[in-house]
C-alpha cells in the first residue's frame, strides 16, 4: 500500500427527511441505533484505525453536535452555511481544504466492521459490496480494477457504491480544483459531491474498489431499515404507518 489516511471528512449537514419524525429535533447521524449514534459508530471506527484528525461538516441542527468536540478529542465541526439550499456538493466544498489524504464518509451509517475503514490504500476510490442482482442504489462496473462506469439508478450485477471513500494527496488536490469550478464557476449546487469525480470530469481520475462484506456497514435511510436494525423503534413505526393511512382515507374522501 503507498497510500495512507491521514484525516477524515463526514458529512453530517442535511436535513434526513426520511427519517422524520425523529429527525425534527434529532440530526440523523445522531439518531443511536442500539444504544450508539450512527455518527459515533463512525468516529470509533476511525479511532481505532488511528485517524485523529476528523472534520465534521454540519448545517441541520448543527448546535446538537458541539458535544463530540468534548467527547473525543481532533473533532473539528465545519459550518456549511448553505446545506438549506444545496445538494451535499456543498458540504465538501466548505471543507476543501482538508482534501489530501483523506477518507469521506457519510455521518448516517453504522460501521460494524472497523476494519473496512482501513488507513492503507493503493489509488483512489470507494469501498463496495458485490451485489449479483438487482438494486436502485449507485452501481459500479469495474474493468481491470479500475471504475469505467456508474449508474445513478442502480442495475443488476455491479458493484454497489457506499459511502467511504480515499482520496491521495494528488486527487484530493484535483477534487478541490473541480469543486470550486462546478460551485463557484458553473453554479452547480444541486449535484451530489460524488457526481464531480465520476460524472464531471471523470477523464481527470482513476478510481478503483475497496471491496466489502454486505454487513460490513448498515445504511440507514428510512424508518423501516432503523426498526430492521433496532426492533426498539417499532412502535413509532406503526405509529406513523397509522397516521399515513388517516391521511390517505381523509384524502380519498
Amino acid at each position: 500500500m503507498s497510500n495512507k489516511v491521514e484525516r477524515a471528512i463526514i458529512m453530517a449537514a442535511g436535513f434526513g427527511n426520511r427519517m422524520r419524525p425523529l429527525t425534527y429535533e434529532t440530526p440523523k447521524p445522531l439518531i443511536k441505533v442500539n444504544g450508539v449514534s450512527m455518527i459515533e459508530s463512525v468516529i470509533k471506527a476511525l479511532l481505532i484505525n488511528k485517524i485523529h484528525e476528523i472534520y465534521i461538516v454540519v448545517g441541520y441542527l448543527e448546535q446538537k453536535f458541539a458535544f463530540l468536540q468534548q467527547k473525543y478529542s481532533g473533532i473539528v465541526l465545519i459550518n456549511n452555511p448553505y446545506y438549506q439550499n444545496c445538494n451535499n456538493v456543498s458540504s465538501l466544498y466548505v471543507a476543501r481544504d482538508h482534501l489530501k489524504n483523506v477518507i469521506i464518509l457519510d455521518g448516517d451509517q453504522l460501521i460494524s466492521n472497523p476494519s473496512v475503514l482501513n488507513p492503507e490504500f493503493d489509488q483512489s476510490g470507494y469501498n463496495c459490496v458485490w451485489v449479483p442482482g438487482k438494486t436502485h442504489e449507485w452501481l459500479l462496473k469495474v474493468e481491470n480494477g479500475q471504475i469505467v462506469d456508474c449508474n445513478r439508478d442502480g442495475g443488476k450485477r455491479g458493484w454497489r457504491l457506499y459511502s467511504i471513500s480515499r482520496w491521495t494527496a494528488v486527487d484530493g488536490a484535483k477534487l478541490k480544483h473541480h469543486l470550486e469550478e462546478e460551485f463557484i464557476n458553473h453554479k452547480n449546487k444541486q449535484i451530489y459531491w460524488d457526481d464531480v469525480a465520476m460524472f464531471c470530469y471523470p477523464e481527470k481520475y482513476q478510481l478503483g474498489i475497496r471491496k466489502m462484506d454486505p454487513n460490513d456497514v448498515i445504511e440507514i435511510d428510512s424508518l423501516d431499515e432503523l426498526v430492521a436494525a433496532d426492533s426498539t423503534y417499532s412502535k413509532l413505526l406503526k405509529q406513523e404507518k397509522a397516521k399515513n393511512e388517516i391521511k390517505e382515507e381523509i384524502s380519498g374522501l
